[in-house]
């Protein structure tokens, strides 16, 4: 069973994995509290262009990924904060603009092909390098010191701007900084969930940890807890069963959500129960009043 510890390839990949199972859902529960789910998404099309751009100078594409991502996203933020256009739009421009120049940039460089994004865009266990694993340590250390030393001010500014920014916050600050920190996290996944799939791991664990809990804390933690329960296993499986780790990790998180859902729809009818009769003890002294 645990025969796959004795591959060096291996051991970084779990490790990777555990790392993203913590990053992912710590920023997805700021961009899914904004309703801005899809931000990975777009992120995840620019970091292409890095990629492809780590390629053309002879560099790390993980690092350049960061730098150009980090870029991408910020611009974004910008857009959408200053109102000159509307945050879809500014979310299709970081879609297509990434992707077209990734693919552009890449046949730019030497030997290059579209068939070296595969790994990058898809996932790959065996593709994780020493180098990737220090990246990725590095980053994930910084996602989730930002996630959680700030989880407070996050919070305030995700919930209500406005509220935020009149009790002093320094809202736009602390927008570009989860942009940023939304950027290293899609960078930290790639190598293992791939870019066109990261999205799901900021999402999923988040909505289906709110099917069970309500406090944002115990939400964070239940979502950080799914996050790495369906990355190492999706890259356990996919070592056994010879399939793509990206899409393992994505189906059973799709499957932990849609158990999840399941198993709480008592706990649902109980608390549509306890507030309805809630509702009606508060409203019967103002009916009697009125009698």
């Amino acid at each position: 069973m645990f025969e796959l510890l004795d591959y060096p390839f291996m051991q970084r990949a779990l490790l990777s994995a555990l790392l993203i199972g913590l990053a992912a859902p710590a920023v997805g529960i700021y961009l899914v509290q904004r309703r801005q789910a899809l931000m990975g998404d777009g992120i995840g099309h620019v970091a292409l262009t890095g990629v492809a751009l780590g390629f053309l100078l002879s560099t790390n594409p993980v690092w350049m990924a960061v730098v150009v991502s980090a870029i991408g996203a910020v611009a974004m933020e910008l857009l959408r904060s200053s109102g000159r256009a509307r945050g879809d739009v500014a979310l299709a421009m970081l879609f297509y603009g990434g992707m077209a120049g990734g693919v552009m940039i890449i046949n730019l460089a030497p030997n290059g092909s579209t068939a070296n994004l595969t790994s990058y865009l898809w996932g790959s266990v065996t593709t994780v390098s020493p180098d990737d694993i220090v990246a990725i340590m590095i980053l994930s250390a910084l996602v989730l010191l930002v996630c959680l030393g700030l989880r407070r001010q996050l919070f305030a500014v995700c919930q209500d701007e406005e509220f935020a920014r009149v009790t002093g916050l320094p809202v736009r600050t602390l927008n570009l900084l989860l942009a940023v920190t939304a950027a290293a996290t899609v960078t930290v996944a790639m190598r293992v969930v791939g870019l066109l799939l990261v999205s799901a791991l900021m999402v999923i664990p988040v909505v289906a940890a709110q099917q069970v809990s309500r406090g944002f804390a115990a939400t964070l933690a239940l979502a950080v807890g799914f996050g790495v329960l369906v990355s190492v296993a999706g890259t356990t499986t996919s070592y056994y069963a010879d399939v793509p780790p990206g899409a393992t990790i994505v189906l059973l998180a799709i499957g932990l959500f849609a158990l999840v859902s399941l198993l709480s729809l008592p706990l649902a009818r109980r608390r549509s129960r306890h507030a309805a009769e809630t509702a009606r003890q508060e409203a019967a002294p103002v009916t009697a009043g009125r009698s």
